[in-house]
């Protein structure tokens, strides 16, 4: 069922042009399914996932699924500042960095959100608290590898 979500959600996200914008409702099947089968139907409730914002970097998708309680630019910001904290942290970061080093993308993610709550999203602190617990794995040369084009001119989502 999990894969089918993702599956769906990416299928999505993915069939937007280009300057879409990066927020969109839940569509309906997936709002239903992933609503707990004890809850009342009559009541509109606000912790029910029901919005999709998303930003692309380059080949990768982050994706975030929310409430109608939070806020879209809030999360645009909190994806903003997780991609430019993996950055630093990577040096350069690429595909390949994600993919054999997800525990500093969770350590990352951990130093941000707790419980679902965001509590940090300063970006020397999330940067410095990573660091901290030692989980950025060193490479020996960063020659060779696709840049995602994600380094050098970052600006917050505030900036703009």
């Amino acid at each position: 069922m999990q894969q089918r979500l993702i599956s769906e959600i990416f299928t999505l996200v993915s069939n937007r042009a280009p300057g879409s914008c990066n927020f969109l409702p839940l569509p309906p099947l997936l709002s239903s399914q992933s609503t707990p089968s004890h809850a009342a139907s009559t009541t509109p409730s606000n912790d029910v996932p029901s919005l999709v914002t998303y930003r692309h970097y380059a080949t990768l998708y982050f994706i975030i699924i929310s409430t109608s309680t939070e806020s879209p630019l809030a999360l645009i910001d909190l994806i903003q500042v997780y991609v430019e904290a993996l950055d630093r942290l990577f040096e350069n970061v690429c595909e390949l960095d994600l993919i054999f080093n997800f525990e500093t993308l969770h350590a990352t993610l951990s130093e941000m959100i707790v419980g679902g709550v965001v509590v940090e999203t300063g970006l020397d602190k999330v940067v410095e608290g990573v660091r901290s617990q030692g989980k950025i794995p060193r490479r020996p040369v960063n020659e060779g590898t696709r840049n995602l084009g994600l380094g050098g001119g970052f600006t917050s989502w505030a900036g703009r």
